[in-house]
């Protein structure tokens, strides 16, 4: 059974004919990324040359995956579509709330009875709208596309931040909040800027400790978390031959974390191996049909200079082991560097977990790996010194595991085998610990290694690694230990050394999920185990599971529209200090348990952010009262009083995951601007879609002007125009004040989001008055956070543009 293959059928039947057109049309060769997305774009008679980093372009991407903590709210807003069937393959897979404390029987078995709402909610609209559903237990979202779904020149979208996982086997694969998947799901154009290119050339090959995941973490300490904002990382060269494809998904993986649109490789002879070995050898057929088309043109190869925009070397046989932070993930630092960096950092040196897991390092290579250097601890008699904690990435992946004794390894250890989820990688860990405060070091294989991420405790130092450095480090429970150069002490008092790891790409048995396979394939044993339900053709009849008074779903109302004035004399509601991520905005977690619950998941709103005025988290001034409290608690003051308010921010807010919680809870509570020295991708778009402004300084440095009751004011709104700033006012305290110029990259869609409250309400008021311009919103205070609304705190209000955009 291979899932879509109808859909890709007809896409390979077409592929080849439209990336020659898109040759022929623009007159030069083309690059890989180049191919893909001009062979996806929504109106073919839009082909065309667009302006790298500047236009915005409709896509037609072919399928939608969707994990259960944002599936929800996306699929809340999909009901309020009026469509009866998605119009694009798309999947629901329960991933993100099965939390990881005592190991993988009882803590899905606890999962399953503690969700069961979400996981019944999930589960019939998936069944009512066309939509393959993947049962808790099933595996994580991303590890299970890439077995079921990824395929070498389509385009697909996701409502995680790891979706271009699916790049490693050439598929241009887009981390998007809810509202742009329902976008893809209605039919809708999907919109996006056309990304800047990044040529990364890898030659030599990996060797020793070093794995692909160095690779990414290098790339991390070169370009940082910001370097790869609105633009695709294509790697190619001799070097991308020697790494196999669950290795390339996890260099694309982790571009997220330079803030990449997504990354992909090539189709080559290991896609080809990867497509046979998991079942779809008529995939493989067909993209092999198409092999010329799924690569770049030989001229770019030749001259990469020209045809990219920024160019990146790595030389494979040079790339060490790294361990990259602590609290971000472009920390970079070679193990070999660390005994020297480490305590003049003042880490905590003793590494007390290693966990091995998570989208980006859960493959049958990286645990058959993992395991090799596990297994010495026995053959050795080293001893462990830290836990070591295991999250296989697939239900496919941990019964082939099992089965050829992998796991065995890991246990007699004294491994832990958490269920086939992310776990501790997305918050959901139950750690069992004498202190959740004290300072500690972890060590994973994950993604992200925010302050507070995996146990909640802001002094876990968490550093990111290989599998295989993982596992090491839990040996040795050493930060600074090198297991190239350094020995461990045998139960014997003798030194030795670890051996490098080794593992195969593929099980030699073939990968399997049952003991009595089914002769249509794995994906029909995971059915009958009840691990995955397929798409259904007709859901006319099926009733979507909401339990009535819940406090984990919660049916969306619209967000008012625009009043037609602008934004006046608004109190800041907080000033943020440093770095602000979705975890900061947004705090997963115990958190994750309200992801389809809008008014209760709101009450996380910043608590995570650092308060510029006071250096604290969850302490903001009301302007009201006068009082200290939470972000959000503050922000309900001000909704009640009829007050809007504003968000002050520093560079790349929003940085992380797609959550669109995000942007909706600040929407949710009356906050209408977020202004920042600058956004990461993902979050802008999803402010952007949930009607809110998304402004930035023109000149960063007059972030330090805005002080703590300052009054801020946005005028210009109804002149408001695609690359024409705005002026933000701060009214201080004492009488005097300051204008500022605040740019923004909103296009002429965007701007019509903005004046009808959302994206969303755009597109059904388009839907329902075609013979209507969409922007002539009606000028009155239909909005109760509205600044039509008598403010307590405001006066007159001059009201002058000096950007030269006409009238205010």
């Amino acid at each position: 059974m291979i899932l879509d293959i109808e859909m890709i059928r007809s896409f390979y039947a077409s592929y080849s004919d439209r990336v020659a057109q898109a040759r022929a049309v623009l007159k030069r060769p083309l690059t890989y990324a180049e191919k893909v997305l001009m062979a996806h774009l929504f109106d073919p008679a839009q082909l065309r040359p667009y302006k790298r980093g500047e236009e915005y372009v409709d896509f037609r991407p072919d399928r939608v995956a969707m994990q259960d903590a944002t599936a929800q709210m996306a699929l809340l807003q999909f009901m309020n579509a009026g469509k009866s069937q998605v119009a694009v393959p798309a999947s629901v897979h329960c991933d993100h709330l099965i939390r990881a404390d005592v190991g993988a029987g009882r803590d899905l078995a606890a999962a399953r009875e503690t969700n069961r709402e979400v996981y019944d909610f999930l589960q019939s609209v998936s069944r009512k709208y066309g939509i393959g559903f993947w049962a808790p237990g099933a595996g994580i979202i991303h590890q299970v596309v890439l077995e079921n779904y990824a395929f070498p020149g389509g385009m697909m979208v996701g409502t995680d931040s790891h979706t271009p996982n699916a790049g490693g086997l050439g598929m241009v694969a887009v981390g998007v909040g809810g509202a742009d998947a329902v976008d893809v799901l209605t039919g809708m154009p999907w919109e996006l800027k056309m990304p800047r290119l990044i040529g990364v050339h890898l030659t030599g090959r990996l060797s020793g400790w070093a794995s692909s995941k160095d690779v990414i973490l290098e790339i991390l300490g070169r370009l940082t978390v910001k370097g790869g904002t609105n633009a695709i990382l294509e790697y190619f060269g001799e070097g991308t031959a020697t790494i196999s494809a669950t290795g390339k998904a996890t260099i694309c993986n982790m571009g997220a974390e330079l803030g990449a649109t997504c990354s992909l490789f090539a189709y080559d002879e290991r896609a080809d191996e990867y497509l046979r070995k998991t079942g779809r050898t008529e995939v493989a057929a067909l993209a092999a049909r198409n092999a010329d088309e799924l690569r770049a043109d030989g001229e770019v190869y030749a001259d990469p200079a020209t045809f990219y925009d920024q160019l990146v070397e790595i030389d494979l046989s040079q790339v060490e082991p790294h361990l990259n932070g602590p609290f971000t993930p472009d920390a970079a630092t070679p193990i070999s560097q660390m005994r020297a960096k480490g305590p003049a950092s003042d880490y905590p040196m003793t590494v007390e977990v290693g966990l091995v897991g998570s989208c980006t390092n859960s493959s049958y290579q990286d645990l058959a790996r993992a395991a090799s250097v596990a297994r010495q601890v026995v053959e050795k008699g080293i001893g462990m010194k830290g836990q070591l904690i295991i999250n296989p990435g697939s239900e496919q992946i941990r019964y082939t595991a099992e089965r050829d004794g992998l796991l065995d390894d890991f246990k007699r250890v004294g491994a832990i085998i958490m269920t086939n989820a992310c776990g501790p990688c997305i918050g959901q860990w139950k750690r069992h610990t004498d202190d959740n405060e004290r300072k500690n070091a972890i060590v994973t294989s994950f993604n992200r290694n925010f302050r507070r991420r995996a146990d909640g405790n802001p002094n876990t130092y968490a550093f990111i690694g290989s599998p295989e450095l993982t596992t090491a480090l839990a040996i040795a429970g050493r930060l600074d230990f090198n297991p190239a150069t350094d020995t461990l002490t045998d139960s014997q008092g003798r030194s030795v050394m670890l051996d490098e790891p080794e593992g195969f790409d593929f099980p030699p048995r073939g990968f399997a999920a049952s003991g009595h396979p089914s002769p249509e394939g794995i994906v029909a044993d995971l059915e009958r185990e009840g691990l995955f339900v397929p798409a259904s053709t007709d859901g006319r009849d099926v009733e979507v599971v909401i339990a009535e008074g819940s406090d984990r779903l919660q049916r969306l109302a619209p967000f008012a529209p625009w009043d037609g004035h602008d934004l006046l004399d608004m109190p800041l509601l907080i000033k943020v200090e440093g770095k602000c991520t979705t975890d900061h905005i947004s705090m997963a977690g115990p958190w994750l348990k309200f992801r389809g619950h809008l008014e209760n998941i709101s009450d996380n709103l910043l608590m995570g952010a650092v308060n510029a005025f006071n250096g604290e988290s969850g302490s903001v001034k009301d302007r009201l009262d006068g009082h200290y409290k939470a972000v959000a608690a503050a922000a309900k003051h001000y909704k009640q009083e009829g007050l809007s308010s504003i968000v002050v921010a520093e560079d790349n807010y929003g940085e992380g995951s797609s959550r669109e919680h995000a942007a909706m809870e600040p929407r949710f509570l009356g906050v209408r601007v977020i202004l920042a020295k600058s956004f990461a991708r993902i979050h802008e778009t999803n402010l952007k879609k949930q009607g809110m402004l998304a402004l930035t300084f023109a000149d960063k440095d007059d972030y330090n002007k805005v002080r703590e009751d300052d009054l801020l004011s946005v005028v210009g709104l109804t002149e408001f125009a695609p690359s024409c700033p705005l002026t933000v006012i701060l009214r201080h305290a004492d009488g005097t004040e300051d204008r500022l110029a605040a740019t923004h990259t909103y296009n002429a869609a965007q701007i019509e989001w903005f004046k009808a409250g959302s994206a969303l309400n755009s597109q059904k008021q388009t839907n329902k008055q075609p013979n209507q311009q969409p922007h002539q919103q009606p000028h009155q205070p239909t909005d109760p956070t509205s600044p039509r609304t008598p403010n307590p705190l405001k006066g007159a209000l001059p009201s002058t543009c000096s950007q030269g955009c006409g009238p205010l």
